[in-house]
């Protein structure tokens, strides 16, 4: 099976008005993704997405590694990522290179499971094609009965799990966890999410005032590069520590498992290099006895690609839902995600079991990527008016 077709596409939809939302980050006023569908002699097709800057991974894709991909085996999958890492070395490694790298390798496992007739699941040792989901959202809101009125509809809607941003005063903060904590009650997961700007001292009294209320996980008190107040906190507070989503690559989260910085990872098949790496990361985790759960925020391919990954490995805990109501999210793959009784359903389609919409694809096209309109696109802002505010955190007393 060789591939004939390499086609990218790279997406962008802006939030109307009433639907923008606030976070540490500023108003976030569109969304971007971008995908890759390699087409095959055999008429089989696979799809796979990324999630970095559109121009530069566009570069990397059209400059490169699409004449490295034309004609090769497409069931190569791990010598082609080997090969496409290689070329991209010296300038890649992390970032958009490595995403790149990712979007065409989760498309190559597609088509290995399409050739297989089977799920991408059975395909790394898994046999449930099930797979469990939180929500995520619960950004910042005028106050903390919103967030109670929203976190009561994610259980209506049936997830079991949900993750909330914090990070804006600590007043805010513990009043928000205490309101969602009430509305969705003691027997359902709770994470929160910090935004990177604690420092330890605070880290340490929030983290404590999370055990309290139950919190599932505490996630990114710190900078991906503050390993050593990771290395602190973690054990001194009664609640798991996670980080990932900021990693690229195997090599990014062996210095995560190698300082015992966190206790659960949190890689990105769409960030961190595709299912490939996101999967020997999820090995690597089971060998130092750590728990894995991925991070999504971009397209409805990643979270399945993702679920795939989480439902075969052992300690995989749970997929993350984009709940802000994006096309990518709701209309990329023809449906909606739908969580039952907390899970969502993988099937035994083979490879990913999914199917692009043709439409979406056109309706959301950038014309091009390195003209990128001005805006905050949630990770990345782009024109003055558009940067992230400075935003002093306010601590209780202060």
């Amino acid at each position: 099976m060789r591939i004939e077709q390499v086609e990218i596409f790279h997406l962008c939809f802006e939030y109307p008005e009433a639907q923008r939302f606030r976070y540490a980050g500023g108003v976030c006023t569109a969304r971007l993704t971008s995908i890759v569908r390699l087409r095959t002699d055999t008429g089989l097709v696979g799809v796979g997405s990324a999630y970095s800057h559109p121009g530069m991974m566009d570069l990397v894709l059209r400059g490169q590694l699409v004449d490295l991909l034309v004609g090769e085996d497409a069931t190569d999958v791990e010598g082609l990522w080997d090969r496409m890492y290689g070329m991209t070395r010296w300038y890649g490694r992390k970032g958009a290179a490595m995403t790149a790298i990712g979007a065409v390798d989760v498309a190559l496992w597609d088509l290995r499971g399409k050739a297989a007739g089977k799920p991408v699941y059975e395909l790394l040792g898994g046999s449930d094609s099930t797979c469990p989901a939180y929500a995520s959202n619960l950004l910042w809101k005028d106050s903390p009965e919103e967030l109670a009125e929203e976190a009561a509809g994610y259980v209506q809607a049936g997830f079991l799990r949900m993750k909330m941003r914090l990070a804006r005063t600590e007043d805010y903060d513990r009043a928000a966890v205490l309101a969602v904590r009430e509305a969705i009650g003691p027997d359902r997961d709770l994470m929160v999410d910090a935004s990177m700007r604690y420092h330890p001292e605070l880290a340490k009294r929030m983290g404590d005032f999370f055990a309290e209320q139950g919190v599932f996980w505490y996630e990114e008190p710190f900078a991906p590069e503050d390993l050593d107040s990771y290395v602190g906190l973690r054990g001194k507070v009664g609640v798991p520590i996670a980080a990932g989503e900021n990693e690229f690559g195997l090599q990014g989260f062996r210095e995560l498992a190698r300082t015992g910085a966190v206790d659960i990872l949190q890689p990105d098949v769409s960030r961190c290099g595709g299912l490939t790496e996101t999967w020997r990361v999820l090995q690597m985790a089971e060998e130092h006895g750590l728990r894995a759960a991925t991070h999504t925020w971009s397209d409805a391919i990643a979270v399945i690609a993702n679920a795939h990954a989480i439902s075969a490995s052992p300690v995989g805990i749970t997929v993350e839902i984009d709940q802000t109501r994006t096309p990518f999210i709701d209309e990329l793959i023809g449906r909606p995600l739908t969580v039952t009784d907390g899970t969502i359903w993988l099937g035994k389609a083979p490879g990913l079991g999914i199917e692009l919409d043709d439409d979406v694809l056109e309706r959301y096209r950038l014309p091009d990527p390195l003209d990128l309109p001005a805006g905050s696109y949630s990770d990345m802002m782009f024109g003055r008016q558009h940067l992230p505010p400075v935003l002093p955190y306010i601590e209780a007393g202060a």
